[in-house]
């Protein structure tokens, strides 16, 4: 059982790995022919060159001049393979956090599902695993799921098998980290089939490399994600809901026997506060984060999220706007739209904010004592 069984090659793209690179190609070495592996060298500016250079008959080696990222060297390298009539690409990162070995396994996964794409699953729980590394991924899988409808346990894993064929229909835009994500939502919306596969994983913080820069990397992977999530809710999403109900959805998150009655509740008193809360344009992102950081039901979070749907919006800024009224002794009245001036702004925002907040915090203690007492009495405790 080996790569030529279904067609296949590895791809190892690199930049500034030296520490690394060599144990890395020497363990793919073991299950693989030269014209099988290929690296991508992504502009290094190390050792890396001195390296390869000691590979240079076993392998194919492609170089990028400059540092161009991860994704446009994935991008090259999957040309590559499919160039050379390769039909599947295992793509494997020369950090050293993956192992070599279990190269075998996936071989053996991609012939018992042909075309299916096999995600490397990481656990991310064991010792010596970064806490931003492990609640990143949580971060990913959930928003992975509301893009493709599909649970994952791990999306951010480079240990990945491709099906070379769907990827030759989906055009890709990214270049950078994002491409991973990018990638594997678009061939999910194509329709194939995703398989996490258990793979073991070592950080060693004395020789790993991380080149993930969090402000530039974050902003390229946010804007990609409002992106690909707005396609979602637009199109990918409602053709998925005519096959599924959403409410039996919504229905089977709501009964998960592992989850206490308060956590439930919690989450839907949660999403009502958010919903409701006055930071527009922000609100499902600070509740989907503090949501995964707390460990509460997203699905019934964002259920009760949606108290503040657009038809709903203007009487919850109206209910918010006479809440403040309450503590804001405001005696001015909306000025004409030319006589609009900064004061008048001011004056009538912190109104809002402050009933806004009052508002959400006031509807979100309700709705979780409601849920709470009818989940009481639907899921009373054994």
């Amino acid at each position: 059982m080996n790569l030529a069984d279904i067609k296949g090659c590895i791809i190892i793209p690199t930049y500034n790995n030296q520490n690394t690179l060599k144990q890395v190609i020497d363990g793919v070495l073991k299950y693989a022919d030269g014209n099988r592996i290929i690296v991508i060298n992504d502009g290094s500016t190390d050792n890396t060159s001195k390296v390869l250079s000691n590979y240079k008959d076993q392998l194919v080696l492609l170089t990028n001049s400059e540092n161009k990222g991860k994704g446009f060297s994935l991008r090259k390298s999957f040309a590559e393979a499919i160039n050379r009539g390769f039909e599947n690409a295992i793509t494997i990162d020369s950090d050293g956090q993956h192992f070599p070995d279990d190269i075998p396994m996936l071989i053996a996964k991609a012939i018992e599902n042909p075309g299916a794409l096999l995600m490397g699953s990481r656990d991310m729980s064991q010792p010596g695993v970064p806490k931003k590394s492990s609640f990143g991924n949580k971060f990913s899988n959930f928003w992975f799921y509301v893009e493709a409808g599909i649970r994952l346990p791990d999306t951010q894993t480079g240990y990945r098998l491709y099906p070379l064929v769907p990827l030759k229909k989906i055009k890709l835009f990214t270049t950078k980290f994002e491409t991973e994500i990018e990638v594997i939502v678009k061939l999910a919306w194509q329709g194939v089939k995703i398989i996490p596969v258990k793979v073991k994983v070592l950080y060693d913080m004395d020789e790993r490399v991380t080149h993930f820069r969090p402000f530039k990397d974050f902003t390229r992977i946010t804007i990609l994600r409002i992106y690909l999530v707005t396609l979602s809710l637009l199109y990918y999403a409602p053709k998925r809901l005519l096959k599924k109900n959403i409410f039996s959805i919504i229905k089977q998150e709501a009964i998960k026997p592992h989850e206490s009655n308060r956590m439930k509740a919690a989450s839907i008193g949660f999403g009502v506060f958010m919903g409701i809360l006055p930071v527009w344009g922000f609100q499902l992102l600070i509740g989907i984060s503090l949501s995964i950081l707390f460990k509460m039901n997203k699905v019934l979070f964002l259920a009760a999220a949606n108290i503040s749907i657009p038809p709903l919006i203007p009487v919850v800024i109206y209910l918010s706007y006479l809440t403040g009224g309450i503590f804001i002794k405001n005696n001015s009245t909306f000025p004409p739209l030319g006589s609009i001036t900064l004061e008048s702004i001011h004056i009538h925002f912190v109104q809002y904010f402050i009933g806004g907040t009052v508002l959400a915090t006031t509807l979100g203690l309700l709705f979780f004592a409601l849920a709470y007492c009818t989940l009481s009495i639907v899921r009373p405790k054994k």
